[in-house]
């Protein structure tokens, strides 16, 4: 069973606060070793990164009474300052109550060092542009006052196993350990054609093309990044296959775009799929991504026990399901 989440505490430095005057914060022990920049902005709700990046360059922003850079990592002690911030009046949207229910309800497995949801598809992880309430955000509010940071992220649509860290110390384990591929990821999805057998590796270098209204494309690209994704059949349907897709890399749109340059993309995926592709699953009611992050495997950050977390279908995933199996019989 999970923990309730404990009682907020009052330490000032994960309060969230948007200071109009002068702060001054003390660096404890989830703050050793982290990046000033990253420290900022996970501390100070609401605050744009481009004004956090602006007080540091402006030197406004002081660590021991020196001007740093974005990169400077903090040590325990460090007392930083903050200079009065201006703000728009408009107040960031707090999560409503069902949205927190359902978070609850999400949770996977908890205990002093990890947290583990099922994420909901169609909620984005963090904040950005057109986005108001995020995954993070919510999950602050439901464990006021705890340190509570993303090891890794999901795309907005993809539903499924989401890690998150409640101390520093778990948090750079698992993001080393990320970063070093010690981590096994298993994404079911549903693909337009039949996926054939023999084709089980997708390598083809990854791309991000220049973010344009908010929105970032993956082309596939020689100058690119490195990336490899295995994939495996699940399930033949009439014209649509289930899937198990394992990212070797962890590139942005990895599975997505792969799955498109082999010729079968994702059902749902309004940027790499055709108009045809998603008018015809809209006339089956499929109106969603259908990716999910099914299984998680990594080593826990306190004694490097193997852990494994999977995450049961959602019911918009199963409907899918069971749409694409209907046709044609």
């Amino acid at each position: 069973m999970s923990e309730k989440p404990a009682r907020p505490n009052k330490t000032l430095a994960y309060s969230g606060m948007s200071p109009t005057k002068v702060q001054q914060l003390e660096v404890d022990d989830n703050g050793q070793g982290q990046r000033i920049d990253n420290f900022l902005k996970s501390r100070l709700k609401g605050v744009p990164k481009s004004l956090i990046y602006r007080i540091i360059r402006k030197g406004e922003v002081r660590v021991n009474g020196k001007r740093i850079k974005p990169d400077y990592k903090l040590k325990v002690a460090d007392s930083i300052r903050v200079p009065p911030l201006r703000l728009s009046q408009e107040k960031p949207l707090e999560p409503g109550e069902s949205l927190l229910a359902v978070l609850q309800k999400a949770v996977l497995f908890e205990d002093e060092d990890i947290l583990v949801i099922n994420k909901p598809s169609g909620l984005a992880v963090h904040r950005g542009s057109g986005v108001s309430i995020s995954v993070i955000d919510a999950l602050r509010s439901l464990y006021a006052g705890q340190y509570l940071e993303l090891v890794h992220r999901l795309d907005k649509g993809t539903s499924g196993c989401l890690l998150l860290a409640r101390n520093a110390r778990a948090l750079k384990f698992l993001q080393d350990d990320f970063r070093e591929r010690a981590t096994e990821k298993d994404y079911h999805a549903l693909i337009h054609g039949l996926w054939p057998e023999p084709l089980h590796l997708v390598s083809a270098g990854l791309q991000r093309s220049a973010e344009k209204h908010g929105q970032r494309k993956v082309f596939i690209s020689q100058d690119g990044k490195q990336a490899l994704t295995r994939f495996s059949v699940l399930e033949h349907y009439h014209s649509h296959s289930l899937v198990l897709a394992q990212p070797q890399t962890g590139r942005t749109h990895q599975i997505r775009v792969h799955a498109g340059f082999a010729g079968f993309p994702l059902c749902g995926d309004e940027k790499y799929s055709s108009r045809e592709q998603m008018k015809s699953l809209k006339v089956l009611g499929i109106k969603r991504l259908c990716l999910h992050a099914a299984a998680l495997c990594f080593r826990h950050p306190r004694n490097a026990q193997a852990m494994q977390m999977r995450a049961p279908y959602d019911a918009s995933f199963s409907a899918a399901i069971q749409a694409l199996a209907a046709q044609g019989r």
